[in-house]
């Protein structure tokens, strides 16, 4: 069998390529020249590609639908599709696939250690290839970013939970409606008795999948006969627990509140800091679009807020979060590359803002006006990669400067 051309030299075709005991073509942007990496792989030009090529192709997930790789390609699929499709595989593992704008790392987590004693393991876009997984794991538990979905024709999941979806990475999609489009796609190839959890009120494509529509916390837990009062979780966190138990008790007729309680939330999403001054700080790097922000808002909205908010916000509009801005006590601290804009906006809506550019200088003039009945706040509604790494390293660096008090 010949070996597929891959797209893009990242972690998803790097694990595919070793998976494949190496020796794959590897067609990326950034290679100058063909050069051999320690695996026997043939790192390529991008522009070198044969557009008359006939062989299976697997793309990186990062690669846009406007990529000429992308558009020339033929009979090109996701790492998905490669892994998980019927007409590709003998036998597959039981798979749930969670995706939505926010939470999806969170749900995951929170399933996979409430299903880790029945054998499930977690991958995907949270960090390990499909390719790097256990085959022999009974239950593959994957976040699924709308990347891979716009990319994935013929794999599709046992159980699919969507969490709510607001505009984002529309620069990537083309827009509001391709976004929602790729996020409902695998409703298309779901079969009789396989079970998808979808936010109301979206316009759903025709499907086989048995479909739970939910609204609000309370109808999960209603519906799926979980007592909402014994879970410690609230705001966006309650929703995600959930969801999480709700599949628990479709596969297993089982509740485990204490399981479920004890699940220690991530790093960067509303983590709180306490400074040397005893005032306490929250680390809410992971909000990288405005619905995450908001949700934050909401869950601090009883203190005054100094927010620190800004970076790459991807062409989003911003006007849903000013419209919040107005109704709470708080002053904002613009970081990032829209700066700019954001004071702006804020001038438009009369929401306080003091403009900072960077996250230090934004720390400092909180710290100047932060006391125990407020709260400074780190919720960027906007992409981290115009000043950082990644949102961790924001996080990281929000942390450095408080310690720094």
């Amino acid at each position: 069998m010949n070996k597929p051309i891959l797209f893009g030299y990242g972690l998803t075709t790097k694990a595919i390529a070793s998976s494949l005991g190496g020796g794959c073509k590897i067609f990326d942007d950034n290679a100058k020249d063909i050069y051999f990496d320690d695996k026997n792989n043939q790192i390529i030009p991008s522009s070198f590609f044969d557009i008359n090529s006939s062989d299976l192709k697997i793309t990186t997930p990062s690669f846009k639908p406007s990529h000429f790789l992308v558009k020339q390609a033929k009979n090109l699929i996701s790492e998905y599709d490669y892994f998980l499709s019927n007409k590709r595989v003998d036998k597959s593992p039981f798979t749930i696939w969670i995706s939505g704008t926010n939470g999806k790392t969170t749900t995951t987590q929170m399933l996979t250690s409430l299903l880790k004693d029945k054998g499930a393991i977690s991958g995907g876009n949270i960090g390990t290839p499909l390719a790097d997984l256990d085959s022999n794991a009974s239950i593959w538990i994957l976040e699924t970013s709308s990347f891979t979905l716009h990319h994935t024709k013929e794999a599709s999941p046992n159980i699919y939970i969507l969490l709510p979806i607001t505009p984002d990475h529309l620069d990537w999609h083309g827009g509001e409606k391709e976004y929602t489009q790729d996020k409902l796609k695998p409703l298309l190839t779901m079969r009789e008795g396989e079970m998808a959890l979808i936010p109301k009120g979206l316009d759903l494509p025709k499907s086989d999948a048995f479909i739970v529509e939910y609204d609000s916390s309370q109808f999960l837990a209603d519906y799926f006969e979980i007592d909402i009062n014994r879970v410690n979780f609230k705001s966006a966190f309650l929703e995600d627990a959930l969801l999480a138990l709700a599949v628990t008790k479709v596969l297993f007729d089982e509740i485990d509140y204490n399981k479920i309680n004890s699940f220690t939330l991530d790093s960067h999403r509303q983590e709180i800091v306490e400074d040397s001054k005893k005032r306490v700080w929250i680390n809410d790097s992971k909000a990288t679009n405005i619905d995450a922000t908001i949700k934050a808002l909401d869950t601090f909205n009883d203190k005054y807020i100094h927010l620190i908010t800004g970076g790459e916000d991807k062409g989003v509009d911003l006007s849903e979060l000013f419209l919040e801005l107005q109704k709470l006590n708080i002053t904002i601290y613009t970081i990032g590359k829209n700066s700019n804009r954001l004071i702006n906006l804020a001038q438009k809506y009369k929401v306080k803002a003091i403009k900072c550019d960077y996250l230090n200088v934004a720390v400092s003039e909180i710290d100047k006006r932060l006391d125990k009945n407020s709260i400074g706040l780190l919720s960027p509604s906007s992409a981290s990669f115009d000043q950082f790494k990644s949102y961790k390293d924001r996080g990281d660096r929000f942390k450095e400067e408080i310690n720094k008090i």
